[in-house]
């Protein structure tokens, strides 16, 4: 099997610890995004992925590709093209406090690609999954129509479709509303990621969910599912996460998944001392393709992307860095945090 994400990578620049940013002259730089952060997470469990976007031709691309490239992705497909770099702002949260990102991406090199700027059979050559989110969409109207392009191309070819709704208020500016993109996108999916808000902004589709309430009702998840499932009959199942956000370092989190026969539920984490929450959502998407490409039942699969999204709430960055062990270690129970000798 082999693998392509697609969307764009940034620089990360985030303010040490959990200063405000720009209380003293540093901020830590790295490289983030979505789509980049799942093929990261897919190449550290082994599997062949490749990351598709387009980048200027300048140093800063030449590092990310490097850093790409470090943990095994394979970089080949990326394409040069005009514009600049974007950049994302981090400010770490804590108690009371949220973390807060600030987006620098307008006029980036993939906002302001078309359809045509890709050649889709170099791209999705040998691919047989292909992963894409509702960020890329949301960037530009030029964007949304090159994402639409790629969902398209990738049916004809047989691909399997996976998609984060991945909803994100402050990038949908340029006239047209989510739900009137990502409807049509999603009628080329067969699984779907997304947690509640998802939903509702992107598809416009909703259940009486309160998130803020504490414990959330499983039930109503699975009514939600079936919304989705009735809607796109195309779509094979939906996994929704399910985040209880008691403070910003401290949360719930757990999972279900929906395939129209089934309503698994996965175990819960009880997450304090949060490190880095952002990617955690990009964290599960890519252990959930690992677990229903290397578990014959589905519920191994939901539990393997819950426990390694849990793991990714322990390190700083967009990036995912654990292994399948890691993973499997804490599936069965062992989550006591011991020094490992």
């Amino acid at each position: 099997m082999k693998y392509l994400t697609f969307g764009e990578i940034m620089l990360r620049l985030k303010a040490p610890g959990l200063e405000r940013l720009l209380t003293n002259h540093y901020l830590e730089a790295t490289f983030g995004g979505g789509e980049a952060n799942v093929a990261v997470s897919l190449a550290n469990y082994g599997m062949d992925v490749s990351y598709l976007t387009v980048l200027p031709d300048n140093p800063i691309t030449d590092a990310c590709v490097r850093e790409l490239r470090s943990f095994g992705v394979d970089t080949s497909r990326i394409v040069t093209g005009d514009g600049r770099f974007g950049i994302y702002y981090v400010e770490g949260g804590a108690n009371q406090l949220p973390s807060r990102v600030i987006y620098d991406r307008a006029g980036s090199a993939i906002a302001i690609a078309k359809p045509g700027d890709i050649d889709w059979n170099k791209a999705f050559k040998d691919i047989n999954w292909f992963h894409i989110t509702g960020i890329t969409p949301a960037i530009s109207k030029s964007a949304m129509e090159l994402s639409l392009e790629s969902v398209r191309e990738a049916k004809k070819r047989g691909i399997t479709v996976s998609c984060d709704l991945n909803y994100r208020r402050n990038l949908w500016k340029y006239g047209k509303k989510a739900a009137e993109v990502m409807r049509e996108l999603v009628k080329y999916v067969d699984v779907a990621i997304a947690n509640e808000e998802d939903v509702q902004k992107s598809l416009e589709i909703t259940v009486d969910v309160n998130v803020e309430s504490g414990e959330l009702d499983r039930k109503k998840y699975r009514v939600l599912g079936d919304k989705v499932l009735e809607v796109y009959p195309n779509m094979k199942c939906i996994a929704i996460t399910l985040r209880e956000s008691y403070s910003a370092d401290w949360n719930g989190w757990a999972a279900c998944l929906n395939d129209r026969e089934n309503f698994y539920v996965s175990t819960k984490y009880d997450i304090r001392d949060i490190i880095d929450r952002v990617g955690g959502g990009d964290s599960f998407s890519g252990g959930l393709i690992y677990g229903l490409n290397h578990y014959e039942d589905k519920q191994s699969a939901l539990e393997f992307a819950v426990a390694a999204s849990c793991l990714k709430h322990s390190i700083p960055g967009d990036f995912n860095r654990v292994t399948v062990s890691e993973v499997i270690k804490l599936m069965g129970g062992d989550g006591t945090g011991r020094v490992q000798r």
